[in-house]
């Protein structure tokens, strides 16, 4: 028993630690063309597709799938930004779930 104290102490510091992707930024105020395409992103259909294979009692599916949807919404917002001329977002693409 008391060698399981100490690690059960230590699961909540493992949960911290698990990856997500990262949202769109909000940090800075959105021009109207930003937030036009923050709204064509979130109704694209890539990301209904993927919402359709979601099956929350499945903790794998759940996490890959909720994944595929964030990535998709991040390259529809990329695709409408770059087609309206504005330039997208730097950085790295998150790494998703083991397969």
């Amino acid at each position: 028993m008391m060698r399981t104290l100490p690690l059960l102490a230590l699961l909540p510091l493992l949960a911290a630690c698990a990856r997500t992707p990262s949202p769109i930024p909000t940090d800075e105020p959105l021009s109207p063309v930003q937030a036009a395409c923050r709204d064509e992103a979130r109704k694209a259909q890539s990301v209904d597709d993927f919402a359709r294979q979601l099956n929350m009692n499945n903790p794998n599916n759940r996490d890959r799938v909720m994944h595929d949807m964030r990535v998709a919404e991040l390259r529809a917002y990329r695709d409408c930004l770059r087609r309206n001329g504005l330039a997208s977002p730097g950085g790295v693409e998150s790494p998703g779930p083991p397969r």
